[in-house]
């Protein structure tokens, strides 16, 4: 009988809106939602849920068609597990996806509409690409032990691009 690669059954059927998983709608993007979710309780690393979650999201992680909004994902979910070297596979191939502009850099995704310079506009980026920026912070800085003097330049960087999305009463384009 042919099955699909392990993922992490909930048992109920929920339907999220597509805007709010930064355009990905499926299940490793899901399952990395919720174990970051779990982590973040903190759940232990042991609890068998986690340990099933962690497992589906190895076993999706070498799969080359992944989203770069999955790989953050799936980075910062590493991150918190204390799973060096995924993490840090996974930071290495969204290295080779970055946006380095103006000092800064970031993540964006594919297909998307280059970016408008026009005199008296600034362009803010979608909500998409500055969680997805903020996931791959998140995962340099989640890190035992402390981040390398590398990834805290790299970590500036990004937070420099974060805070340039801001609006002027702080926020971001979205409420996420």
């Amino acid at each position: 009988k042919h099955r699909e690669k392990p993922v992490v059954q909930c048992g109920i059927n929920i339907c999220f809106c597509g805007f709010l998983q930064g355009g990905v709608n499926d299940k490793i993007t899901l399952t990395a939602y919720i174990t970051i979710a779990l982590l973040e309780i903190p759940m232990p690393v042991t609890h068998s849920v986690v340990r099933n979650a962690l497992f589906c999201l190895e076993t999706a992680a070498g799969e080359k068609e992944n989203h770069v909004y999955t790989k953050a994902l799936m980075a910062y979910a590493f991150a918190l597990a204390g799973k060096e070297e995924k993490r840090k596979a996974l930071l290495g191939s969204l290295e080779k996806e970055a946006v380095k502009k103006d000092g800064s850099v970031h993540w964006q995704r594919p297909g998307k509409e280059p970016e408008v310079d026009l005199p008296y506009y600034r362009y803010r980026a979608p909500s998409a690409e500055v969680e997805m920026t903020a996931y791959v912070l998140l995962a340099h800085l989640t890190t035992q032990p402390a981040p390398s003097q590398e990834e805290l330049l790299l970590a500036s960087l990004i937070a420099k691009w974060i805070s340039g999305q801001q609006n002027p009463n702080g926020g971001f384009s979205s409420t996420q």
